[in-house]
């Protein structure tokens, strides 16, 4: 467990930014396949919780006999963890997110009032709060990327406007009605399709046998939570790790160590010295 949290903690910054760029600007890769959307809110009841904490209460309301949408899982997920972190930072102090599914037949009134609505069957998703909500000024720029009414490093400005981009991707429809003072709920359409839902999961191969070896490994990074799991992989698989932060220092290590060093794994770009120039320097005592 300790080891899949410095991953999540070292990669989630680096593929975040990158696919809220990617599902605004719908370029995206998709999987989509036919989907419960039920299935996959019941699923992410238990994540949401532990996402914005036990003084915010989940109710969640899913019809029953709900029709098939095609989406990729992924994305959908996306969607309801950037509402509901959207929502916990507009109750700072408790309150309620309600989620809310069942099937919906659009026609010409909702078209009249949301001009980009096409008419027919799809199923409807409403994600609400209890929260500060929103003044018309507020929403009417909600889905813009990179607006934000958040403090400075609270958040990218791009929650809402990647589930508009997804939702977009997908054939669907997003629209946000909200109070100030009372709280905001965000409406989302997706197309019914008349197709059975996917449950098969695949099965993955286990590997027999781990492989490990014997070597010297010299490990040169600066991030420190980023050095300690890969020293950590490296030595659970049977290696000999010698860590340093600096190239300075992986140097000193490398000219005090008698044995044989034929790895060094490196970061690029680090203060003081490069990982090519302290590479270069390790292999003049270290061929």
């Amino acid at each position: 467990m300790r080891y899949a949290e410095q991953i999540k903690k070292a990669s989630g910054l680096a593929t975040q930014l990158t696919r809220q760029l990617l599902a605004f600007s719908r370029k995206q890769v998709l999987y989509p396949t036919v989907l419960d959307l039920n299935t996959v809110v019941a699923d992410m009841g238990k994540l949401l919780q532990r996402l914005i904490g036990e003084d915010i209460q989940i109710l969640i309301g899913s019809q029953a006999g709900l029709g098939s949408i095609r989406a990729d899982r992924g994305q959908v997920e996306q969607i309801l963890m950037n509402l509901a972190t959207n929502s916990r930072d507009a109750m700072p102090s408790g309150g309620t997110l309600n989620i809310r599914t069942e099937n919906a037949q659009l026609g010409d009134e909702e078209a009249a009032h949301y001009p980009y609505v096409k008419p027919g069957n799809y199923v409807h998703m409403a994600v609400s709060d209890t929260g500060t909500g929103m003044t018309e000024e507020v929403r009417s720029r909600a889905f813009e990327p990179f607006f934000t009414t958040k403090e400075k490093g609270r958040g990218t400005g791009l929650g809402l406007a990647t589930v508009y981009g997804i939702v977009k991707q997908s054939g669907g429809f997003i629209w946000v009605s909200s109070t100030p003072r009372v709280g905001t709920t965000v409406h989302i359409c997706l197309p019914e399709v008349d197709e059975k839902p996917i449950t098969a999961i695949p099965t993955l191969d286990a590997w027999p046998e781990y492989p490990t070896g014997t070597e010297t490994i010299l490990v040169l990074e600066d991030d420190d939570s980023l050095r300690q799991v890969t020293c950590e992989f490296l030595e659970a698989s049977g290696y000999n790790v010698i860590q340093a932060s600096r190239g300075v220092l992986a140097l000193d290590l490398a000219a005090q160590y008698k044995g044989r060093i034929p790895l060094v794994i490196s970061d690029v770009v680090m203060p003081e010295m490069s990982g090519p120039l302290a590479v270069s320097k390790v292999r003049i005592s270290h061929p």
